[in-house]
């Protein structure tokens, strides 16, 4: 802290809206009254003391004087520059202001204490530091400006307080700043603060001559740019006088090009009305860049373009031989595009291609786990069509600008994905994939899906507006396809406008075929084998399918016959096979490893989750198609159990609702049934679901879990080639479920034999391929008991079970 010292009576010399530091040497103009009176009063005053007059400067701000002001000597009295009378005052140190008093001539003055601004010698080291910055600042500013005489001088100053009063000379400081540093009493607190404003003002310094820069460089390619501009017009007006052409302009150009172009006529009318504001518009407007990009925009799209439908779109065999020769399997699909196909043909045979301004264009969903081929089904329907084919990627699409297109506003604006698929085919009626529909996601930006809504609408679609076009445009011939995975990610409004085709997956027969005709040839070119090296048979495919994969498509199978053959192809070049080859399926386990997926009815009867009581085979549907799923049950120990029901592995509100229906069914019913309920009153069950990562949930499991609880009370293992789903009532009643096709492969794939479904899913049956059925025995029932009959192994003897206890 800074101390005082003897007061002291001084003679008011007031600055109005200037700030005087110690070290400062300042001419004062001795016209004003103020400055003269204060003068005059420290000569006085000096007659009778030593040494020369002293002022007391204080700054006066509209008025209202500062706390500390700062002691003057009158160095020197005599002739301004310019002529007027002034004094030369050095500032020597502060002074804190106290009362008024009175003293000789016009002068105010007061009392005042000086104000002990010193410093410990030797300086700390911040304090050194802080005294390094602020020199090393002041001289780049200083060399910026050219003063490098001034250089040294700062250089030379060593005491703290001097240095951070030094800065009072800088031209930069507003009057408060200054008023700041002098009435900061502490020199170090000073220097910190002048340290600061010194570094505030070069950064401004930095940013303004960067701005400045900028606005040169701009100015300079301004003016470059209309100069070449000037002179490229020149060139071109010399060069068409050569060639004996007309004098024109840009905006001419495009209405040459708008005129000759084959559009609609309401486009024509947009496009003309654009071209005469390009006209009105000027070089420089950024107006006229708008325009260019949206004519030449719209002149790029074929609006009357459209590919003719090959022949084989007409020969409808055709068109069928070529959807079956690129793809196996999948015969609703190709029927439902067959039918599309036909029904267009005999439109176009009675005349009736186009009605009320739209064409026969169709809208399907086609819905399946991954791997089926949803999206090279879109190229197969295409090439049956002889259409163009375009594939739009809707993964992960959040902005509803990325459909619609952005306002021509914008920045970078750009039209939608629709209209960027119909200008990439160059055709009005390419085949349009739109792929992962179910991923499209929404945020602030908007909805995709509810832009879709009218691409999708047959009633709608033939009028479609993009918002960069802002013209119609006729999608009603354009074949939409959509893929999607999971049917309730699908908004409903927009599930409403397509035509539902469900791809549940392949048998293993279709799996085989698959493998030998589209797949083994794929991947023997990049292995860089020929067909004629390795060949893979039937039996080896076969083990392929069903026990190293097990899903409903082919992509992990396709990965297994790459790893095959890159296997053989490594072994071939390392000369430990000789080519060529046949893969037999005892040949799969040396070179790929061991199966993956062993069914359950295969393992050691003593080894199969189903060897003890208390454990159900299920049937579920998840994203990748049908699964099997194991359902345990387990009764807590009487003495150590609470009671009740203990249901893991991740379970939806509908699956827990299920098992607690399950319970209350066998408590109710127990005794009909000839079970020991008595156990569940006294003792807590335990249902739990493997796979425990796994979330599950919905209603179809309800029979598994009463069997297991069935099971697990009797003492009566379920029969291992058994697998069931339904939903239980609370009378018993078995209630149809979804999925049953995809069940029903699951259980094919994993080796069951025997299914119990309810009896109101029967019809269903008949989407199942017939191949899968002759290998199942399936069971239609209304009534638990019916599943128990048929689920339940016999008794083997008369003696009655004994529950398991849990661990």
């Amino acid at each position: 802290m800074a101390s005082t010292s003897t007061p002291l009576t001084l003679p008011v010399l007031p600055l109005d809206d200037e700030v005087v530091l110690p070290g400062m040497v300042v001419p004062l103009d001795l016209s004003d009254a103020d400055v003269r009176a204060a003068v005059e009063a420290a000569q006085a005053a000096a007659r009778s003391e030593p040494g020369k007059p002293r002022v007391l400067l204080v700054p006066r701000i509209d008025g209202t004087y500062a706390s500390t002001g700062v002691l003057g000597t009158v160095e020197q009295v005599g002739r301004l520059a310019d002529g007027d009378p002034g004094a030369l005052i050095r500032g020597r140190g502060r002074v804190r202001i106290g009362a008024g008093t009175t003293g000789p001539g016009a002068a105010l003055w007061v009392e005042g204490t000086r104000i002990d601004e010193s410093v410990p010698e030797p300086l700390p080291g911040h304090v050194a530091e802080l005294v390094k910055e602020y020199k090393a600042l002041a001289t780049a500013w200083l060399r910026k400006r050219g003063a490098w005489q001034v250089v040294d001088r700062v250089q030379a100053i060593d005491g703290v307080s001097a240095l951070a009063d030094n800065s009072g000379y800088s031209p930069f400081l507003t009057v408060e700043q200054k008023v700041e540093l002098l009435e900061t009493a502490d020199p170090v607190a000073r220097l910190k603060l002048a340290t600061q404003q010194l570094r505030d003002h070069l950064a401004e310094q930095d940013v303004a001559e960067t701005i400045a820069k900028d606005v040169q460089d701009g100015v300079d390619k301004q003016q470059r740019e209309f100069l070449l501009r000037r002179q490229l017009e020149a060139v071109r007006k010399e060069l068409r006088e050569l060639n004996g052409e007309s004098d024109g302009e840009e905006s001419d150009d495009y209405r040459a090009r708008v005129e000759a172009a084959d559009l609609p006529e309401n486009v024509r009318e947009a496009a003309l009305k654009e071209v005469d504001k390009l006209e009105r518009s000027s070089d420089q407007s950024p107006e006229g860049s708008w325009i260019r990009t949206w004519l030449d925009t719209v002149l790029e799209l074929p609006w009357n373009e459209r590919t003719d439908d090959s022949a084989s779109a007409y020969d409808i065999q055709g068109a069928k031989a070529i959807l079956d020769a690129e793809h196996a399997g999948l015969e609703d699909v190709k029927e439902r595009i067959t039918e599309y196909l036909a029904v267009r043909k005999r439109r176009n045979d009675r005349g009736l291609g186009v009605v009320g301004g739209r064409r026969g264009g169709a809208v399907l969903a086609l819905v399946g786990p991954p791997g089926v081929g949803k999206t090279s089904l879109g190229e197969s329907v295409a090439h049956a069509m002889g259409r163009k084919f375009v594939r739009v990627a809707l993964g992960g699409v959040r902005d509803e600008a990325e459909i619609r297109g952005h306002r021509r506003t914008y920045v970078g604006a750009l039209p939608g994905r629709i209209v960027r698929a119909i200008k990439e085919a160059g055709s009005m009626n390419p085949v349009v994939l739109l792929d992962e529909i179910d991923k499209v996601g929404s945020d602030f930006r908007g909805d995709p899906a509810a832009a879709l809504l009218e691409v999708l609408d047959p009633a709608q679609n033939h009028t479609f507006r993009d918002h960069y076009l802002e013209v119609e445009l006729d999608l009603s011939d354009v074949v939409f396809l959509a893929t999607a995975n999971v049917l309730e990610a699908i908004p409903e409004a927009l599930l409403d406008r397509m035509e539902l085709v469900r791809l549940d997956g392949y048998t293993e027969d279709e799996k085989v075929v698959i493998a030998r005709d589209h797949l083994l040839p794929r991947q023997l070119e990049r292995a860089g084998l020929d067909k004629d090296e390795v060949t893979l048979d039937e039996g080896a495919l076969r083990k392929l399918a069903g026990e190293y994969t097990r899903e409903a498509g082919v992509r992990n199978l396709e990965r297994s016959v790459a790893r095959l053959l890159r296997k053989v192809a490594a072994q071939h070049e390392l000369g430990e096979r000789k080519l060529p080859l046949t893969v037999r399926e005892g040949d799969l386990r040396a070179l790929i490893g061991r199966p993956h997926h062993v069914p359950e009815s295969a393992q050691d009867p003593a080894e199969r989750r189903t060897s003890v009581p208390g454990v159900a085979t299920g049937l579920a549907v998840t994203g990748a198609g049908g699964d099997v799923l194991y359902v345990e049950a387990s009764l807590a120990d009487p003495e150590t159990g609470a009671a009740g029901l203990t249901l893991t592995g991740q379970l939806g509100d509908v699956m827990k609702e299920s098992a607690q229906i399950a319970l209350s069914f066998l408590r109710s019913h127990g005794a009909e049934l000839e079970l020991p309920v008595a156990d569940l009153k006294d003792r807590g069950a335990h249902i739990h679901f493997p796979a425990g990562a796994v979330p599950k949930d919905g209603p179809s499991a309800g029979i598994t879990m009463t069997t297991a609880l069935a099971s697990l009370l009797s003492g009566r293992l379920v029969r291992t080639d058994v697998a069931m789903t339904g939903e239980v009532s609370l009378t018993g009643r078995v209630l149809p479920i979804g999925g049953v096709k995809q069940k029903l492969l699951a259980a094919h794939r994993a080796g069951v034999t025997t299914v119990i479904i309810p009896k109101r899913n029967e019809p269903d049956l008949d989407d199942v391929p017939a191949e899968v059925l002759e290998k199942l025995d399936v069971h239609t029932v209304t009534d638990v008991r019916q599943v128990l009959e048929l689920a339940l192994a016999p008794a083997t003897n008369g003696a009655a079970p004994e529950v398991p206890v849990a661990a």
